[in-house]
């Protein structure tokens, strides 16, 4: 079965993967100055609460650090199980193949044991995508799954396009196939990083569902558009657009693996005013005005619209 998924690659797409790809090696500089364990381990919580977080779960950064750490958690139990999977599921990320099949088995049975019934299978029902009462998506009949997606995997073989961008589609197109009675959003997401570290090891570590969860809106909407224009380069350009924040973000801290929190605000609060940020950190003004004046001049925000009710924006 042949499988060509449909997508056009915007001029800013291009330009996205080439600062990407010039970000990557900063961020290798990062992780190497912090002894990559303690950074790596940071980043691993955080992409861990968020891709659940997308999911509706609601334990903290702490909380999923204390069930690591083996202590005791008061939380729904359904909670604690979907954060003990998803361990379990990211410890295994070295050892998948991006482009096994059977793998992709194996990590959904891991992130959804005692979840659902049949971890690990393809679904044998329908299914759909809503928004409340309206249907977005109606999947593929659940007979065509384990062909279409055996034909996406070849695809994502042979294919000859960047990875940023091969990563992306697939993403999109597993969303679209919906292959699992549930689990396909966070398998998708943990697929497109496993996928990226065939461009550079280091997407292991860099936790693209923070940024994701950031703007969850904007990610179900570019899907959404990708379906109703049946050209998912909406979603490539959603996604690019998010690895690089991401790694915007994590190469501007110092070389002690801070973050910078103020990049990190207006990353994930586009718009944001002096004020606003101000309160929400509870940085000085003086101070923050400085830290903006020295993230503007480096090029990372810019200022947009008139004085009085424009706000501070990542580049």
């Amino acid at each position: 079965m042949d499988y060509q998924p449909n997508f056009t690659v915007s001029p800013q797409a291009v330009l996205m993967v080439a600062e990407i790809s010039k970000l990557l090696e900063r961020y290798d500089i990062v992780l190497k100055a912090n002894e990559n364990l303690k950074l790596r381990r940071i980043n691993k919580i955080k992409t861990i609460q968020s891709t659940l977080a997308i999911e509706c779960t609601t334990l903290s950064e702490k909380q999923i650090t204390d069930i690591i750490n083996g202590k005791k958690v008061i939380a729904p139990l359904k909670e604690i199980q979907e954060v003990r999977n998803a361990i379990a599921a990211y410890d295994l990320f070295s050892e998948l193949d991006p482009f096994s099949v059977s793998d992709l088995l194996k990590a959904h049975r891991v992130m959804m044991n005692a979840l659902i019934d049949l971890p690990g299978h393809f679904r044998s029902g329908g299914a759909a995508v809503a928004d409340g009462q309206q249907i977005l998506h109606i999947a593929p009949p659940a007979s065509l799954v384990p062909g279409e997606i055996q034909a996406l995997f070849h695809w994502l073989v042979s294919s000859p396009d960047h990875w940023l961008i091969k990563s992306s589609v697939f993403h999109y197109e597993f969303e679209y196939i919906h292959p699992f009675a549930d689990g396909n959003g966070r398998l998708g997401r943990l697929w497109q990083s496993l996928i990226l570290t065939r461009l550079h090891p280091l997407f292991q570590y860099l936790p693209i569902e923070t940024m994701v969860h950031g703007n969850q809106q904007l990610y179900y909407q570019s899907i959404n558009a990708s379906s109703t224009a049946n050209d998912c380069g909406i979603f490539i350009d959603f996604m690019l657009r998010e690895i690089l924040n991401a790694l915007k973000l994590h190469t501007s801290g110092d070389v002690n693996g801070g973050v910078n929190p103020v990049l990190d605000f207006i990353i994930c609060h586009p718009g944001s005013r002096t004020k606003e940020i101000s309160g929400s950190l509870q940085i000085p003004l003086r101070t923050l005005q400085r830290e903006l004046s020295r993230l503007k001049s480096s090029g990372m925000i810019e200022f947009r619209g008139a004085p009085k009710n424009g706000g501070f924006f990542a580049k």
